[in-house]
């Protein structure tokens, strides 16, 4: 089911509030077309802007390929004239305020929560295999506290199987049967989102860019040009 067949009204919260904040985080080392699929399938059927983060050195994985600037710059081009996908830089700033702080999600989202208010609905969008990850993120008990999940699911994404112990306790009662109840309440729930199927992968992509392979197909134009004109991943190699 491609998205534009499931967009609906806006997800508006309680009289007197203003609707859900959407946030998708991630390296976008470098941002490609499946990054760019999932944060427009949301936006979709969620009918709400996406703002896309992208995150300073992350403790949970090696670092990335590109600096923060050059992610971040990736993302400005990737959404140019795209008025429902925005960047928002907040853990790349936050990083220069206080260098050699881990950048932990659970931080980022308190400081979004106080930006906005206690009650207006807050989510964020992750992949199935972040969601099935989650027990190794600091604190990571305390994220639906803060917010809503919206997990981009893909056919064999593993969440109809049995999850990880921890996990399954700590999502038990908070999967959302309508993609409205993420309205209803600040934070809390998990909505699986069906996204059609898109095979890039930063990491495949780094390798193709690095061994000269076809790779500009897979990323918008504009971040491609960039690419090259910085050398990033190998890229002078493919010129």
């Amino acid at each position: 089911m491609a998205c534009a067949d499931v967009a609906g009204p806006p997800l508006a919260a309680a009289a007197g509030q203003q609707g859900l904040w959407l946030l998708y985080g991630g390296t976008f080392d470098p941002v490609h077309n499946g990054h760019l699929a999932i944060a427009r399938c949301a936006a979709a059927e969620l009918q709400v802007p996406v703002h896309l983060m992208p995150a300073a050195d992350p403790p949970h994985r090696a670092p990335p390929g590109a600096n923060a600037a050059q992610r971040a710059r990736m993302l400005e081009l990737a959404v140019a004239g795209e008025a429902m996908l925005q960047v928002d830089t907040r853990e790349l700033q936050r990083a220069v305020r206080q260098p050699g702080v881990p950048s932990w999600t659970v931080d980022t989202l308190r400081e979004i929560r106080a930006q906005i208010g206690p009650q207006r609905p807050l989510a964020m969008l992750m992949g199935a295999d972040s969601l099935l990850g989650l027990p190794s993120w600091h604190e990571w008990e305390h994220l639906l506290d803060l917010a809503h999940i919206v997990v981009a699911e893909r056919p064999g994404s593993g969440l109809d199987g049995p999850l990880p112990e921890a996990l399954a306790l700590r999502l038990q009662g908070a999967w959302a049967q309508s993609v409205h109840t993420l309205a209803d309440a600040p934070a809390g729930r998990v909505w699986r989102l069906r996204q059609p199927l898109h095979a890039e992968s930063a990491t495949a992509l780094r390798a193709l860019i690095a061994n000269g392979g076809q790779w500009r197909d897979l990323l918008p134009s504009a971040v491609a040009e960039y690419i090259l004109a910085q050398g990033l991943y190998g890229s002078a190699a493919a010129v």
